[in-house]
């Protein structure tokens, strides 16, 4: 089949974050790199995401519809049919067996995008769950549901890939990455901030992410600016990837931006602001590629400071972090997806 379409169906908001869209965009690149076409359709979106696509030369269609509802199923089964998409992504928490049996009962090949085997049945023609702890006991599924497992399947755009692996572990940490995703509804960037405003004795330059879903920049501006030339805030950057290169240490959330962190061999400090995110974190932290403090409201900016004060001193700590990160993801996984999907429209 000459250029093949990939249709993805996946929405952003200040609630949701951007997460989903963005790894579904590493594998729409992985699929434009094969040959084929993208389209993202969603029903629900946030301003930044807009031009990203459109610079990543992914097209964008509007539903006119509740998200995950009949009629969203509807519509996005009509879009699939009159693009003749070759397969349908599907990514997002709110898409229960109904909507994707919905979906395959149209004649569509579909991928399911989940994270954490929440639903009790799952009829998708893949399941794709990219987590270093994901199982197939997690999964009650159709005798034709495929299931790709694991950190060999981690989704990374391509200026990921672009960026050098090698990096310097400096003897002192000195420039310090602060993301906490697209949104950050709780505002755990601030607490951040009032634990770096205690750290002034230090030599540090700190760039705090501020994500194009996150409500909250007007409140945070005030609080860097009583730390100006030690903290700069960064509003929904165009290349995350230079700014973890960059990094001696990260404070991330503890979704997706875990996998980007550790291909790139950061030494991070986790902080799980979503339940989804505790398994995540825990298996990173015992995998010794990142350090987890745990759920974000039982954080104080005391034990923020604290931890980040023995990583900037921990050199060997920091280089056993790096190299750890490195070996769980080695930047292949969208491809292998694409094959995955490719061999599939092979055999028909």
């Amino acid at each position: 089949m000459k250029n093949p379409t990939l249709l993805v169906r996946a929405d952003a908001s200040t609630a949701i974050g951007s997460g989903h869209v963005m790894r579904c965009l590493a594998l729409a690149k992985a699929w434009q790199k094969s040959g084929g076409r993208a389209c993202f359709l969603m029903a629900e979106s946030i301003p930044a995401l807009e031009p990203r696509l459109a610079r990543d030369d992914v097209e964008l269609a509007r539903l006119a519809a509740e998200p995950a509802s009949q009629r969203d199923a509807e519509q996005t089964a009509n879009w699939a049919r009159r693009s003749a998409a070759s397969w349908l992504v599907v990514d997002g928490y709110r898409f229960a067996p109904d909507y994707i049996r919905g979906l395959k009962t149209s004649g569509l090949r579909v991928l399911h995008v989940d994270d954490d085997g929440r639903w009790d049945r799952y009829e998708a023609d893949i399941v794709l769950n990219q987590d270093i702890n994901a199982n197939s006991e997690m999964y009650i599924r159709a005798p034709d549901t495929r299931l790709l497992l694991g950190a060999d399947y981690v989704l990374l755009r391509p200026e990921f890939l672009a960026e050098p692996r090698d990096r310097e572990i400096p003897a002192m940490a000195r420039n310090i990455l602060v993301t906490m995703g697209g949104s950050d509804p709780e505002n755990v960037t601030e607490k951040i901030l009032t634990a770096l405003s205690g750290m002034v004795d230090l030599d540090f330059a700190a760039r705090i992410v501020v994500g194009g879903g996150n409500p909250h920049f007007a409140a945070l501006q005030p609080v860097a600016e009583k730390l100006a030339g030690k903290v700069r805030l960064e509003r929904g950057p165009a290349n995350m990837a230079h700014l973890m290169s960059w990094a001696d240490i990260t404070i991330s959330a503890a979704g997706g931006t875990c996998w980007e962190l550790a291909f790139v061999g950061v030494p991070t400090i986790l902080v799980v602001i979503t339940p989804d995110q505790n398994p995540n974190a825990s298996a990173i932290s015992a995998q010794g590629a990142a350090l987890s403090l745990g759920w974000h409201a039982n954080l104080s900016s005391h034990q923020i400071d604290s931890a980040l004060r023995n990583l900037i001193k921990a050199e060997d700590q920091r280089r056993k972090m790096s190299e750890r990160g490195r070996r769980l993801v080695d930047g292949q996984g969208a491809e292998r997806v694409v094959a995955s999907m490719q061999r599939s429209l092979n055999a028909v």
